[in-house]
């Protein structure tokens, strides 16, 4: 029987031009791929990979090749369609933890970047077995082999002897290694968005001449686009279709098809996806429905369709979606169902739902906002909302990011890749509660709060509907961020005037006493108000509503002139329209009536202006910290926990005498987790165990007065009256113990403890790891109400210190740390550090499925933590962020 190999050594993955492969270990039924390969290679590239001439594999070559043991000997492949097209092997030599590596690519494919992502997944096998270094022997002129290891990021030595390099690579992850990695990711993602965005022929596959048709539709609205490139309708019995010839089929078109859009029924769509893959198509947006949301049947069809067009290199946007535009006047793309297309505008525009993508653009495009490129994911089956990102992030005609989520494929890269972007482009997001059958999404164990936690750590503004999805984006296309909460009112209304200020007020802004200029003011006025009002504000709302209705042109003539004087946000309730009259927008230029910097965005109602701006004053506050990096502190010795969490899921040694309860080797576990806190520095207070009075007395001499006496189960910690705080004497103690026992019964434990300093803020720290997230720490206040309210904060591990001071702050019960409320203020410095520590811990220990501090009290001295319990659980599957590139 012939050896398997690990699951997670298949992924598929994108090139650097943007086609994606297929990345496998080799197997002995390749002999025949391997044979047509080596006989396309060309005779330099065979010399530089055997130094000589070896013009044919001989069988036992073949068999040599073909049969590895996944363990000494390891092969990968890259196949596109059904051909292989690169090769990268390593052989384990002495000492055991080395390896000598070399690959082959064949001549079509090289510059593709296929060789890099191979020995990315070569890396991560040979770590996984053991393997610490990589030994290649390089002939001087095989620049491209010594270039992509000099390239990769890792620790490399080279010395030349006897006319050939020896190159030595150190496996060990480093930093440049990772960022390596995230650059080849980010360049080659973004290429094939670029590919889907910037075709330059498209195909519609299913146009027949039936009015109203989806094929038809997406025809015409290509036509009406006046997309620069040829347009071929394809449909098997007719000749024409919109006044277009059309084909019988994609072969039989004469020129070459970057961009297929399949409107057909579902069940011809897979063959139609390989005569796609035939004639060279390098990107699908599939409009049929009839996959992953119809249920076990459709979801089989989905998953096919996505390998089929992954393995011949191309994207797919869909299934069951709206489709794409770019509005490029270089592209002119509209491959979508929606007649209506926004005009040219700073703003990408992602949404997951196609029945909902139509409206959505209308709403755009009443606005004024115009958009970049929009693309509607369906069922997101390939091209996903993280591709996007990765995109917009390169592509100099998008500012402001949309994105209206139903599910999120890759959560932690998610986070990762807006963290990063946010830096530079604001990120609004909406994400539905619900996830639809359709989606190839992961369900995540966090609660939606612990979303909203993350998208704020992440510098993402997470808004609740549409509506202010489209409000936000107005003020970030059009205006400048604010520098500060502090925001000026001008109306001509007093009761408006009022209702801003308030709704300032409540949404955490500084309002300065509005200015109410009367009922008749006009444009003299207003500008003479803005102009006193803005020096002292770093942003006004402005609200005019006429007493006669009538033409409101010269007030909006003075409102742009003074906002563009500014330099400061200026938004407005103007007559209670949405937007500025059209003429008075700042355009793009002759026929571009789409806003852009300069223009006012107007609101139906000053609340609705006022809640745009607080998220957008959060976003610029966030923007100015600066980004933070994982502090370095002393203490840890994570080579000692993981140790611990070992013995403890083998249910051996040290740790196994902490496991409560019973279970089989491998199972979920339960520990007291102060060895384990220990390993980061981190000291749980002992509590001493008493079977009577006397012993808690005999417990209270020994570790000195004052002491507490309390329950010592775990889940007594979350009820009001299960401790009894600043017993100084024996006395104290047994009426204490008396006391509990009757309370809880003889079965319930009691424990002595040392008394923490008073006064003090009870918190709770916690750890729950989420198989897509990761390790996400958790915070909040211990006392009764706050934890009957859910007030607890979020953030991803590993917390830098400005994560740590955020979680901290970020709670709503936070002023009670700060001496408010007559509360005196504690030491939030050191309870920071424990939180950094607890996060490092939580990154590096995946194993620790869950941990609660609970209570650790803080003090104006520091923080002590009183009890501490962690559940361990086997991990079984990698984070779809860890390892080599892999399309997730």
């Amino acid at each position: 029987m012939h050896p398997q190999y690990p699951a997670h050594w298949e992924a598929d993955v994108v090139l650097s031009d943007g086609g994606t492969a297929h990345v496998r270990p080799i197997r002995p039924d390749d002999a025949g791929m391997l044979r047509s390969f080596y006989s396309r290679l060309s005779a330099e590239s065979i010399y530089f990979r055997y130094f000589g001439p070896r013009p044919r594999l001989t069988d036992k070559d073949v068999v040599w090749f073909t049969n590895v043991d996944y363990d000494n000997r390891v092969a990968l492949i890259a196949t596109i369609g059904t051909e292989m097209v690169a090769v990268v092997r390593y052989d384990r030599v002495q000492p055991r933890h080395h390896a000598e590596v070399a690959f082959l690519v064949e001549d079509a494919h090289q510059g593709r970047g296929v060789a890099a992502v191979l020995m990315e997944h070569l890396r991560a096998a040979a770590r996984e077995r053991g393997i610490k270094t990589f030994i290649a022997d390089v002939l001087p002129g095989n620049h491209r082999m010594t270039g992509l290891f000099r390239q990769a990021g890792y620790t490399a030595q080279s010395q030349f002897e006897d006319g050939v390099v020896r190159m030595t690579l150190d496996l060990s992850s480093t930093e440049t290694a990772l960022e390596v990695r995230l650059a080849r990711e980010h360049r080659a993602e973004a290429r094939s968005i670029a590919r889907l965005l910037t075709p330059e022929s498209v195909a519609v596959i299913g146009a027949s001449r039936e009015p109203g048709g989806i094929g038809q539709t997406v025809l015409r609205n290509l036509l009406a686009a006046d997309f620069t490139g040829p347009v071929y309708p394809v449909h098997r019995h007719v000749r024409a279709v919109a006044g277009v010839r059309a084909y019988r089929s994609v072969s039989a078109i004469d020129g070459e098809v970057d961009l297929a859009v399949l409107a057909v029924p579902a069940e011809g769509v897979l063959d139609l996806v390989v005569e796609c893959a035939e004639k060279g198509v390098k990107g699908l947006v599939v409009v049929s429905s009839g996959f992953g949301e119809t249920g076990q049947e459709g979801r089989a069809r989905q998953e096919e369709l996505v390998r089929i067009a992954r393995a011949y290199g191309m994207r797919v946007v869909g299934p069951n979606c709206l489709g794409i535009a770019n509005t490029d006047p270089a592209v002119r793309l509209n491959a979508t169902l929606a007649a209506t297309l926004p005009g040219r505008g700073r703003v990408g525009f992602f949404s997951q739902s196609g029945a909902l993508g139509t409206a959505l653009l209308q709403r755009v495009a009443q606005r004024g906002m115009g958009i970049s490129t929009f693309v509607s994911a369906g069922n997101r089956a390939d091209v996903s909302g993280n591709d996007l990102l990765q995109y917009w992030e390169e592509d100099p005609a998008t500012d402001v990011i949309l994105l209206y989520l139903e599910s999120i494929g890759n959560p932690r890269k998610f986070t990762r890749l807006a963290r990063r972007i946010s830096r530079s482009k604001p990120i609004v997001v909406v994400k539905s509660r619900g996830v639809p059958g359709g989606h190839r999404a992961p369900v995540l164990a966090l609660p939606d709060t612990a979303l909203s936690s993350l998208f704020a750590q992440a510098g993402v503004i997470r808004v609740d509907d549409l509506v202010q999805l489209f409000d936000v984006a107005q003020l970030l296309a059009h205006q400048p961020l604010p520098a500060g909460p502090r925001v000026g009112v001008v109306g001509n209304s007093d009761a408006l005037t009022l209702l801003a200020e308030e709704a300032c007020a409540g949404a955490g802004l500084q309002p300065s006493p509005p200015v109410n200029l009367g009922a008749p003011a006009g444009a003299a006025e207003f500008a003479e108000a803005l102009r006193g009002v803005l020096p002292e504000v770093d942003a006004v709302v402005a609200i005019y509503m006429p007493p006669i209705p009538g033409d409101c042109r010269e007030v909006a003539e003075a409102l742009l002139e003074v906002a563009r004087e500014s330099g400061k946000p200026v938004l407005a309730t103007f007559q209670g329209a949405l937007g500025m009259p059209a003429d008075l927008r700042v355009g793009g230029g002759p026929g571009d009536d789409s806003p852009q910097r300069g223009s006012i965005p107007s609101y139906p109602a000053p609340e609705e202006a006022v809640r745009a701006l607080a998220h957008v004053v959060r976003y610029a506050h966030w923007r100015r910290q600066p980004p933070g990096t994982v502090p370095s502190v002393e203490g840890i010795d994570t080579a000692a926990a993981r140790e611990i969490v070992a013995a403890a899921l083998r249910g051996e040694g040290a740790a196994a005498g902490e496991v409560a309860g019973e279970g089989a080797a491998g199972e979920e576990r339960e520990i007291d987790a102060t060895a384990l806190l220990a390993c980061y520095g981190i000291e749980v207070w002992p509590a001493h165990l008493a079977a009577g009075a006397g012993e808690a007395v005999a417990a209270a001499e020994r570790i000195g007065w004052p002491v507490v006496v309390k329950s010592a189960d775990p889940e007594d910690a979350r009820r009001a009256g299960t401790v009894r705080v600043g017993l100084t004497e024996p006395a104290g103690v047994r009426q204490a113990y008396a006391d509990l026992a009757a309370l809880h019964g003889p079965a319930t434990p009691l424990a002595v403890q040392r008394m923490a300093p008073q006064p003090s803020v009870p918190t709770v720290v916690g750890v729950t790891q989420d198989r897509y997230f990761g390790g996400v720490v958790t915070f909040g206040l211990g006392e009764v109400t706050a934890r009957l309210l859910g007030d607890q904060a979020y953030r991803l591990a590993p917390l830098t210190a400005e994560d740590a001071a955020e979680l901290v702050r970020s709670v709503r019960a936070a002023p009670l740390l700060f001496g408010e409320y007559g509360y005196q203020a504690v030491a939030v410095e050191a309870l920071e550090e424990l939180l950094v520590r607890v996060g490092l811990l939580a990154d590096a220990l995946p194993e620790v499925a869950r941990m609660e501090l609970d209570q650790v009290l803080v003090s104006a001295s520091g923080v002590a933590v009183l009890g501490a319990r962690a559940v361990l659980r086997p991990v079984t599957a990698l984070r779809p962020d860890v390892g080599p590139r892999r399309l997730s």
